[in-house]
């Protein structure tokens, strides 16, 4: 089984310590946050009767790795 590409820190928060940069706090990946830009989208798509969460979840992290394989 592969490694999944997370894309790295989205919004890392970095503090500079005598002179030199440290990363504070990683915030979200890079894939979580394509994830959650994707869902937006999946969210307003036509799901005839109530719609499967786990399944809108699946799809937005497809969308967001196909994101992230774009950028490569």
């Amino acid at each position: 089984m592969s490694e999944v590409n997370d894309g790295g820190n989205a919004f890392p928060t970095v503090e500079f310590v005598d002179g030199a940069a440290e990363v504070f706090d990683r915030g979200m990946t890079l894939r979580d946050y394509f994830a959650a830009k994707a869902i937006t989208g999946v969210l307003c798509a036509s799901w005839p009767g109530e719609p499967d969460r786990k399944e809108i979840a699946r799809i937005a992290y497809c969308m967001a790795d196909a994101m992230l394989e774009a950028r490569k």
